[in-house]
């Protein structure tokens, strides 16, 4: 029997590309193979200019007001205008604003050169918007016939390093070479928040959660904080290994996202195992049957966190580099801060590591993980945080997404080296923090919940 094909199409349920500044749905497929249309919802603007090589692409203003920067121009844009750019134009985009975007042909790996930052959107003092000093950097901007040769030379050195056996990797000279290539790749990758995730993603750090979650005596209060929380996962699986370890202690949780999409997602704690929520990421992969028992209430492919783990759990939409995060949320006794920061540029998530750290009360905890590990070792270092060694290694090895992809990732995690002689702090994903230096407002309000 032949498939009908659709007439009528809904706007997609899930978020097919984000960026520092948009998120952004695709209709389809359509039945018209070389045409893909695009439901964009513009916060701040796209993060890069960017020149197509053959794709022709027509935007229409469903609302708000911006401009378009296409070659040397600017366009002031509102409601009902419609904007084409054709192939091999640099062009951009600043705003609020909705738009429907056409892309015709098709859009294509290899289509879009990418070739500044829009300040609108990282903003001028951003690291990403200043031009690097390093031989590296200037290495990075080299182009040959419209294209960076880096690129080339990367994917290279991918095919052949998926070809050799991952215990090689640890061999010294390899080693080395690896650090190079991940040095490499952080200057060409475009960084922007994603929310895949997984249930039980990291489960050693989920055991030291659970010890020291512990430590608290019988009925206690114990405050957490789960920061970056996307759709939920990491939030109920936190929830779920303190509730039922100690199901005697009052769990007050605060989970927090800067995207409004991802918070209701977590709040409502209703997933499909079929059908992709804001990821295409399968976010039971990593749990068992019996876990799964455990965890949801199950209607054939719809599951549901159980009700006693959906309990104490605060839910917000926050940018948690803003200043006023303490006040917000209070402070806690465990923060969870894991997998955005490797997003940010380094002196963002510097900025940032260093505002949430005051959320932590005298000898609590912080775990930060998904990080470049220069900017946490800083951090670290300076505010004098004290490394837990328990479970270090395993932790560090515990989430398979980041290991697989260094280092041809930016957001890919080097493996351990005992050489060093910073080892321990700097592979260090749980820290124990003692009063913040000069803050006497956060030592002030943490000594009021004690």
């Amino acid at each position: 029997m032949k498939k009908t094909m659709p007439y009528i199409y809904s706007l997609p349920t899930s978020v097919s590309f984000t960026g520092k500044g948009l998120l952004g749905y695709t209709f389809g497929p359509l039945n018209q193979r070389d045409l893909e249309i695009y439901y964009i919802e513009v916060e701040k603007g796209h993060d890069t200019f960017m020149i197509s090589k053959k794709i022709t692409r027509t935007y229409y203003v469903l609302s708000g007001a911006g401009y378009f920067t296409i070659g040397d121009h600017k366009y002031d844009v509102g409601p009902g205008m419609l904007v084409e750019v054709p192939p091999k134009v640099e062009y951009c985009y600043s705003g609020k604003m909705t738009l429907i975007a056409l892309s015709k042909p098709r859009w294509f790996s290899g289509n879009d050169t990418f070739t500044k930052w829009n300040i609108d959107v990282v903003g001028r003092d951003s690291a990403c918007a200043i031009d690097g000093e390093s031989w590296l950097m200037r290495l990075a901007k080299v182009k040959f016939l419209g294209k960076s040769p880096i690129n080339a030379y990367l994917r290279l050195n991918q095919r052949l390093w998926n070809r050799i056996p991952f215990s090689w990797t640890a061999l010294p000279p390899i080693r080395l070479y690896g650090d190079f290539l991940y040095k490499l790749t952080r200057t060409q990758g475009r960084r922007a928040q994603a929310f895949s995730t997984v249930f039980l993603r990291n489960r050693p750090e989920l055991e030291l959660i659970r010890g020291l979650a512990d430590r608290k005596g019988r009925g206690e209060t114990l405050r957490v904080a789960v920061l970056g929380c996307s759709t939920g996962a990491q939030a109920y699986s936190v929830a779920w290994r303190i509730r039922s370890a100690r199901p005697d202690l009052k769990l007050v949780m605060h989970a927090v996202d800067i995207s409004r999409q991802a918070v209701e997602t977590a709040k409502c704690g209703v997933y499909s195992l079929t059908a992709a929520q804001l990821t295409n990421t399968n976010i039971t992969e990593r749990m068992t049957t019996t876990e799964m028992e455990e965890f949801f209430d199950r209607d054939g492919d719809i599951v549901t966190v159980k009700s006693r783990f959906k309990e104490g759990i605060n839910w917000h939409v926050a940018d948690v580099g803003e200043p006023n995060l303490l006040h917000a949320l209070g402070p806690q006794d465990l923060v969870v801060a894991n997998n955005f920061l490797c997003h940010m540029d380094a002196s963002d998530a510097e900025r940032c590591l260093r505002n949430i750290a005051r959320l932590v009360v005298p000898d609590g905890y912080l775990f930060v993980s998904g990080i470049d590990l220069d900017v946490r070792r800083k951090v670290a270092s300076d505010l004098e945080w004290k490394p837990v060694q328990e479970l270090l290694e395993e932790i560090h090895e515990g989430d398979p997404w980041l290991r697989r992809d260094w280092p041809f990732h930016y957001a890919g995690l080097e493996p351990l080296n005992k050489r060093r002689q910073d080892w321990r702090i700097r592979y260090a994903a749980a820290f124990q923090l003692g009063f913040m230096p000069g803050d006497s407002a956060t030592n002030a309000a943490s000594k009021g919940t004690r």
